[in-house]
């Protein structure tokens, strides 16, 4: 362990110098380059030097072929708790490409070496300036991963080029909820002006939720924040787009009219993902029809992929409802059976196991509403459910 009166300057040239240096394993008379690599132990910002090294020997991984390895740096973590990691590395010039690995039961780097520890994450391509894992896909970055306590990965940035810049790394371990408790996050500037407040509880315990929870509609607080209670001052009346996650429970979003000359607390309940329990979205809207999505309703599917993304361990069925009076017929049949299946495309198309997913049509035989007087209670009928199996 470095003495922490060093600088974080000392401190990375010393790990890159053990990383460039090669350290061989007792016994193997083997080079194992990620065996001096760089220990990540706390969220934060850094910049990174990638030199030219022999690179680790990944010839065992035929999923690795397109990774040349002349430029590598390494980067090890160990999850002090549950939690989801995020991060990005970013270079202004040239490329990188990614691995992650994690071992089966022994050591990482020498389980890599030996072609036996699993690649979780992978991006090959050599067109990215960024690289990383994150809540939302885009090119370079997939989909965060949640650890356990005691996991430990190994991530391999490599570039075919020489970079003369340094590699800027974003890292950000996520802690779930392993421990129900408050964590307050007051951004109130004026003691004696009203005070807008987010609550975040368990909808049956009743307890607090970590959450991350985001806001729009209003400059003052725009902005996305970690916790479980938020207190903040507003300036001028607003319409409030609240979005809540947290690991474990279907998403909360609404728009609130937010008075902001007055105390207003507003208490948002999660309700925990259990099996038989659904998301029902009436905003997922398609081209009369036929099965074509809006392109006004693509938030929402983006929402349910990054729902299902963060909760990468349930199965669910895409249902595909209708408004139509009368009986079942062979053609609300088929377009509702159609729908679903093209939200089911959709999600396969953005990362999501398509093992985990199945579409079904009910036409209208499972209306809300027996008899509609009102639209909103034929769009009510006209649904998608999303329902954990």
């Amino acid at each position: 362990m470095l003495n922490s009166a060093f600088s974080p300057f000392f401190y990375f040239t010393l790990t890159l110098a053990l990383l460039f240096s090669g350290i061989s394993l007792a016994g193997e008379g083997k080079e194992f380059v990620c065996e001096g690599g760089i220990n990540i132990f706390e969220n934060g910002n850094f910049k990174l030097t990638l030199s030219n090294n022999e690179g680790q020997d990944l010839s065992r991984y035929s999923a690795l072929s397109s990774i040349e390895g002349q430029s590598q740096i390494w980067l090890l973590f160990t999850a002090d708790r549950k939690g989801d990691l995020t991060f990005r590395a970013s270079t202004d010039e040239g490329s990188l490409q990614m691995a992650v690995f994690k071992p089966e039961k022994g050591a990482v780097c020498e389980e890599i070496s030996n072609g036996i520890a699993e690649i979780l994450r992978l991006h090959t391509k050599s067109t990215s300036k960024t690289v990383g894992l994150d809540y939302s896909v885009e090119t370079g970055v997939l989909y965060a991963l949640s650890l356990n306590q005691g996991d430990q990965i190994a991530i391999m940035l490599s570039s075919t080029t020489e970079l003369s810049k340094d590699i800027a790394l974003s890292w950000n371990y996520i802690v779930k909820n392993a421990v129900q408790e408050t964590k307050i996050v007051d951004r109130r500037n004026d003691d004696f002006a009203p005070t807008q407040a987010f609550i975040i509880r368990d909808k049956v315990t009743k307890n607090p939720i970590l959450v991350n929870l985001a806001l729009e509609g209003s400059r003052d607080i725009d902005g996305l924040y970690m916790g479980s209670e938020f207190y903040f001052n507003l300036e001028r009346n607003t319409k409030l787009s609240v979005k809540c996650d947290a690991e474990g429970y279907f998403y909360h979003d609404s728009l609130y009219e937010i008075n902001a000359f007055e105390d207003n607390e507003i208490v948002i309940e999660l309700d925990r993902i259990a099996a038989g329990k659904s998301i029902c979205i009436k905003t997922i809207e398609f081209i009369p029809g036929e099965s074509e999505i809006k392109t006004s309703s693509l938030p929402d599917l983006r929402r349910l992929r990054d729902f299902l993304a963060l909760n990468s361990d349930i199965n669910v069925e895409i249902q595909g409802h209708v408004f139509a009076l009368g009986e079942n017929t062979f053609a609300a049949q088929r377009i509702s059976e159609a729908r679903a299946k093209r939200i089911l495309k959709y999600l396969t198309d953005n990362g999501i196991d398509k093992s985990r997913l199945t579409a079904v049509g009910y036409g209208n035989t499972r209306p809300i509403f027996e008899e509609p007087k009102f639209s909103y209670e034929e769009q009510a009928n006209r649904r998608v459910e999303i329902v954990v199996k």
